[in-house]
């Protein structure tokens, strides 16, 4: 598998979702915004982390969406149809706490057999910590406002209100992970 670079993922977002989910495609704007902005030790993973932001919703795009779980969709998608590097199709695969959404759809084992976990914490939570912070039209916010906003979006009894509210903890961890990291920076 190669590795692409986030220009390659731009071409893909634009195609898969621009015109398809006007409000997706501004959040994946945010969201690899976000990514870019951050300044943590991520070294030649820094180029990957774009990536993953921007294609990391690709799965919801109507063409993909096969199982509905969208880290799932996008995952098969990037590795099938692109041949996308492994370790980035593991992150699309895995953002924001997906195994806790899996577990929800009854998805999970499919999840960890095919697209493992990362061991590089520091990336997986660079992503989190990017779509946490990214609002659905693409705008800064707090993780904690982002989990409210989904919970009022969805419903806090649907499989997606169940898995954030579940994932709350971690995401929070996560969050505060990363602005300990972004801290602790040279300016």
């Amino acid at each position: 598998m190669t590795i692409r670079t986030s220009s390659w993922a731009w071409r893909i977002v634009q195609t898969e979702i621009q015109v398809a989910l006007p409000r997706r495609w501004a959040h994946s704007q945010g969201v690899a915004r976000a990514a870019a902005d951050l300044n943590v030790a991520l070294g030649a993973d820094r180029d990957l982390l774009v990536t993953a932001a921007v294609l990391h919703d690709i799965g919801y795009a109507p063409r993909l969406a096969h199982t509905g779980f969208h880290p799932l969709d996008g995952a098969r998608f990037l590795r099938d149809e692109h041949q996308a590097d492994e370790r980035l199709v593991r992150l699309v695969a895995n953002h924001t706490f997906a195994l806790l959404e899996a577990e929800e759809r009854g998805l999970r084992a499919e999840l960890e057999a095919e697209f493992p976990l990362l061991d590089n914490q520091l990336l997986v939570d660079a992503l989190t910590y990017a779509d946490m912070t990214t609002t659905p039209d693409g705008e800064p916010t707090t993780p904690a406002n982002r989990i409210a906003e989904i919970v009022s979006r969805y419903g806090p009894d649907t499989i997606v209100g169940r898995f954030i509210r579940r994932a709350e903890p971690e995401i929070l961890v996560t969050a505060d992970r990363i602005e300990r990291a972004l801290a602790n920076q040279p300016r």
